[in-house]
């Protein structure tokens, strides 16, 4: 008997996923939960498990392919049976659900709301709208044979029939590689048309020089771009500037860091930024909490779950510490290490993304100063740290030279009005640039 494995959904709102590396082939034998694909989602790159134990009898979609939710994976074949293919398709049908699959599989299926669903990604720093991104959810890569007035629709990846569609070529002509004929975006670009080999000869100087190279979005692009529309339309933004001399907090990064690096631990300024934040976050509880307009309420968060944009290989993704008010600055650098080094090894899992009650971008360890940050909603703050800079300052009716830490801090005027949060980024930078003051707070 065969059994069809579909691409099952891991978290709500999930649509589609890509390739990103087969583990097995045609022939091979797998037993329950041994890896069979590695997908990238709009969320996280996870390894998909076998459901069954048995002989792989086929695969859909090579490597950078778009999988929609529900279309089939593999076909495994399952010793001991013997029944014709029609019959296998009744029982694969009837046999267990997909949701069932999964959690036989192992891997859960987790309800994301559309909050975390917005604390998963932040964009310099969240995320964009739907109707700026290719029809994938209109144009199923599982499409099976339709009539459009009479005519046969071909069977293509959605990213090809936009491709198709940009470069003026009729995809009903081009002969597809993947599985049952479908066309890929490797064979619209290596497509050429009749009339474009028969034409002008007086064009073939041009013929070689390409205008434009085209690249599909992968899902985490696709999330940045869906979730920073988003934000700006159902968030009223106000950003306020401040500046935070920091000299004695350099001396204390200076001198501890040889100790964490002797513990594998890299001490950084980021480190007592988020301490500060989940300080001042418990004594400004506006900061913390956001709107639920369908229901005429606010929610405060209790807890303080603090995410931190990091600029990943595929785009800028927010994992969480969670409970950074509890941590000491020792557990809060370690974490952000280890978050660092899962999202540059895209490995970072659902509940690493989950929850975040308030975001930091440290966008100063690129270059930049000062920056209008977006809100990762719905959150009802994110702030922004700058470029240490050296600068003359007044201190004691006397110029001298101090460490400048700019902070940039955007927050939803519906939920925090001006003077909560100029007195929330007064609290932090107190805390900054006193540091010791961290551990007299509770």
């Amino acid at each position: 008997m065969r059994f069809v494995f579909n691409f099952p959904d891991l978290g709500e709102g999930l649509e589609e996923g890509t390739i990103l590396e087969w583990f097995v082939s045609e022939g091979d034998s797998v037993k329950v939960g041994d890896s069979l694909v590695q997908m990238e989602t709009d969320k996280v790159v996870a390894d998909i498990p076998s459901p069954r134990s048995g002989t792989i009898a086929a695969r859909y979609g090579n490597v950078g392919d778009i999988i929609q939710v529900g279309s089939p994976l593999v076909e495994i074949e399952i010793e001991g049976t013997g029944e014709s293919a029609e019959s296998n398709e009744k029982v694969q049908e009837s046999a267990v659900t997909e949701k069932q699959a999964v959690v036989e599989a192992g891997v859960p299926v987790q309800a994301i709301s559309e909050s975390e669903d917005g604390a998963a990604v932040v964009g310099t720093m969240e995320l964009a709208g739907e109707g700026s991104l290719l029809a994938a959810s209109d144009e199923g890569s599982s499409e099976t044979e339709r009539s459009d007035a009479g005519v046969r629709k071909v069977l293509a990846t959605p990213v090809a029939r936009a491709m198709a569609k940009e470069m003026g070529i009729d995809i009903n002509n081009v002969p597809g590689s993947g599985p049952s004929g479908r066309v890929k975006k490797e064979d619209i670009l290596n497509f050429k048309s009749p009339s474009a080999e028969t034409g002008d000869r007086t064009d073939t100087f041009t013929a070689g020089i390409e205008d434009v190279t085209y690249k599909p979005l992968t899902q985490i692009r696709k999330t940045i771009a869906k979730n920073m529309l988003h934000s700006k339309h159902n968030a009223a933004h106000m950003s306020v500037f401040e500046e935070v001399e920091i000299s004695v907090l350099k001396e204390v990064v200076t001198k501890y860091k040889p100790k964490f690096a002797g513990k594998d631990v890299k001490l950084t300024y980021l480190s007592f930024v988020v301490k500060a934040v989940a300080q001042a976050l418990k004594q400004h509880p506006q900061l913390n909490s956001q709107i639920d307009t369908e229901n005429n309420r606010m929610i405060f968060r209790n807890r303080y779950h603090i995410a931190i944009a990091v600029d990943a290989p595929d785009g800028l993704v927010a994992p969480v510490i969670r409970d950074a008010d509890r941590l000491s600055i020792f557990e809060i650098a370690k974490k952000i290490g280890e978050l660092a080094q899962k999202a540059r090894e895209r490995k970072l899992a659902l509940e690493d993304m989950k929850e975040g009650s308030f975001t930091i971008t440290s966008f100063g360890s690129i270059g930049g100063i000062f920056a209008t940050p977006v809100i990762n909603y719905p959150q009802a703050g994110i702030l922004g740290i700058g470029r240490i800079l050296k600068t003359p300052i007044v201190k004691d009716d006397e110029i001298v030279i101090g460490n400048i830490m700019p902070v940039s801090l955007t927050v939803d005027h519906r939920i925090v009005d001006g003077g909560e949060t100029t007195r929330f980024v007064k609290r932090v930078m107190d805390y900054l640039s006193d540091p010791v003051s961290l551990l007299m707070d509770d």
